[in-house]
C-alpha cells in the first residue's frame, strides 16, 4: 500500500494527485507533510497559470487515514502538533497559493477532503460524488481553523448537519448550496475540469493572482479571526472517553457505544 501527493506540469497547468492506494485517498501524515511542500514549491513557479487538484482511482478524498490515529489523537500535544503543524500548515499553504485551484471531485470528499477541496476557488463535480465529516461518529470535533475554512465554503447550515449529524451529502445539494459550479456525469467531469482549467490558463495571469490576493484578504479578516480564542483548549479533548471509543469502534469495524 503507497500513498502520496503527486504533482505533474503540462505547459501552464500543474496536477496534484491524491494518492492513498485501497483507502480512497484517505490522507496520511505524511500526505500532509507532502501537501504543504507540493504548494510551496508551487509559489515558485512563475510559467504556471492553474492547479488541478484530484484524487487517483475514482475517488477525491475519504478523509484521514484512522489507522494512523491511535499512534497520536489521545496525546493533547501531539494532537495539537498534528492539526495546526500538519493539517493547518498544509491547508495554508493551499489558501496562499497565488494561482487559481480547481478541484476535481470524483467519488468520496469526507472530512480532510471536504477541507482540501473548500481550498480551491472552482469546483467540479460528478454526479455520483459524496460530501460529508461524520467525524461524531469518531468521537472528534473538526478543529477550530478546519471547521471555519468548510463553514466558509459550504455555508452554516450544511456545516452544522454535517458535523452535528454526521451527514453525508450528494452533489446536486453541495451544488445548490453555492460550494459546487457544476455536477456532471461521472465520465464527463475530468474532460469539463481540463477545459476549465484550460480556459483559465488563458486568461490574464497577473489579474488571476490580484483576485487571489483579494480574496484571502477577505477570508483573513472574516471567519478565520473568530477562532484564534479557541485554539488554547482546541485539543483538551485528545483523552476523553467517547475520542478513544470513537476511533477504536471504527477501527474494530463496529458500532461505536457513546
Amino acid at each position: 500500500m503507497t500513498s502520496s501527493v503527486g504533482l505533474r506540469t503540462e505547459g501552464p497547468l500543474a496536477f496534484v494527485t491524491l494518492a492513498n492506494s485501497g483507502r480512497l485517498n484517505a490522507m496520511t501524515r505524511a500526505m500532509w507533510r507532502e501537501l504543504r511542500e507540493v504548494f510551496e514549491r508551487l509559489a515558485h513557479q512563475p510559467a504556471l497559470r492553474c492547479v488541478v487538484v484530484g484524487g487517483e482511482g475514482g475517488a477525491f478524498c475519504a478523509g484521514g487515514d484512522i489507522s494512523e490515529y491511535p499512534s497520536f489523537r489521545f496525546e493533547v500535544e501531539q494532537l495539537r502538533a498534528f492539526h495546526e503543524d500538519e493539517v493547518w500548515a498544509a491547508l495554508a499553504a493551499m489558501l496562499a497559493c497565488e494561482l487559481p485551484l480547481v478541484a476535481c471531485i470524483e467519488g468520496a470528499c469526507m472530512g480532510a477532503g471536504l477541507e482540501i477541496a473548500s481550498c480551491c476557488d472552482i469546483r467540479l463535480a460528478g454526479e455520483s460524488a459524496k460530501f460529508g465529516a461524520p467525524i461524531a461518529k469518531l468521537g472528534f470535533p473538526m478543529a477550530p481553523r478546519e471547521a471555519a475554512l468548510v463553514q466558509g465554503a459550504i455555508g452554516d447550515v450544511l456545516a452544522r448537519d454535517m458535523l452535528l449529524a454526521a451527514s453525508v451529502h450528494g452533489a446536486e445539494r453541495l451544488r445548490d448550496a453555492g460550494f459546487l459550479l457544476r455536477v456532471l456525469p461521472d465520465a464527463e467531469l475530468r474532460a469539463e475540469v481540463l477545459a476549465h482549467a484550460n480556459r483559465i490558463a488563458a486568461l490574464a495571469p497577473a489579474a488571476a493572482r490580484l483576485n487571489k490576493a483579494t480574496f484571502a484578504a477577505l477570508r483573513q479578516a472574516g471567519a478565520q479571526a473568530g477562532v484564534a480564542p479557541l485554539l488554547a483548549t482546541a485539543y483538551d479533548y485528545a483523552d476523553t472517553a467517547e475520542h478513544r471509543e470513537g476511533i477504536a469502534a471504527f477501527l474494530a469495524k463496529r458500532p461505536p457505544v457513546f
